[in-house]
């Protein structure tokens, strides 16, 4: 477990320090919501109501920095928000756990980058999510390119390590009920959304982290999602350091009732949450 803990707060967001030694991976959350995110519209329940942030969740996704490189698994319809409130300036390379529009359909947002860096950006993703991209964005790979629209090298994702940039990528694969979708683990970090099934192959390589960051939609049953009861018993099972909860619905509850339900070693995630290991 981890012997020194140091948290400090600035604002809403907070930085965490897993321990004394230097600093590899660095984690922004840039959301933690589910495919509607949080505050639902016309949603009157107390969390959409909520005047506390951290029950202001957009749409999943993090951020990594690792070996001087900046990598964002996922662009959902808040990315452009998410980059801006972050003041995001780089970004090298954006991996993709699946097609879903809640994790893909910031997309083209990624030209802000190009212009800015003068620079392809380099994008990772399954045989099936490079379809839905080709489908979905259909004029980015038009023989036609329309002045300013995204420039991407796409690349191939498959269940084996990859390598992007120098940085080792280990590739997890989960199932969001009959969907297979990618979770990543980056060092010591492994980061998993959209899933309910875990085979245990696949928990072989998340075994070891430091920190784990996990889907926990609700309390009762989805068909494709993990329950909170379902994550802190995968969570117990895998034995990581810390672990946070992510893709978290407003049927949950507020942050800081569910919060204190959780053992120690388990944080509620929330949007601008910073975590250093």
């Amino acid at each position: 477990m981890i012997k020194s803990v140091l948290i400090f707060s600035e604002s809403d967001n907070c930085v965490l320090h897993l321990s004394d030694k230097r600093i590899e991976v660095k984690v922004t959350f840039l959301g933690t919501g589910t495919s509607q995110g949080v505050p639902i519209i016309a949603c009157q329940c107390a969390v959409c109501l909520s005047a506390d942030t951290r029950d202001k969740r957009l749409r999943s996704s993090i951020m990594v920095e690792h070996q001087g490189k900046d990598f964002v698994i996922d662009t959902g319809p808040d990315f452009r928000q998410q980059m801006l409130r972050e003041d995001v300036r780089n970004v090298d390379a954006v991996l993709f756990t699946h097609e879903h529009k809640d994790h893909t359909a910031g997309f083209d947002d990624i030209r802000a980058f190009n212009f800015v860096n003068q620079k392809k950006m380099e994008v990772y993703a399954s045989a099936r999510v490079q379809e839905a991209i080709r489908r979905e964005f259909a004029y980015i790979f038009s023989d036609f390119k329309y002045p300013g629209i995204p420039e991407i090298n796409l690349h191939l994702l498959e269940n084996k390590p990859i390598t992007i940039q120098g940085v080792e990528v280990m590739p997890i694969e989960v199932m969001h009920y009959k969907l297979p979708v990618f979770g990543f683990r980056i060092g010591d970090l492994t980061y998993i959304t959209d899933a309910n099934f875990i085979a245990e192959e696949e928990k072989e390589k998340i075994k070891g982290s430091k920190v784990l960051v996990l889907n926990a939609l609700r309390r009762e049953q989805h068909i494709s999602h993990f329950t909170l009861a379902q994550a802190i018993d995968l969570v117990e099972e895998l034995q990581p350091d810390v672990a946070y909860f992510t893709h978290i619905s407003h049927q949950l509850g507020l942050h800081e009732q569910v919060q204190k339900e959780l053992p120690t070693h388990i944080q509620l995630a929330y949007d601008g949450l910073q975590i250093e290991l």
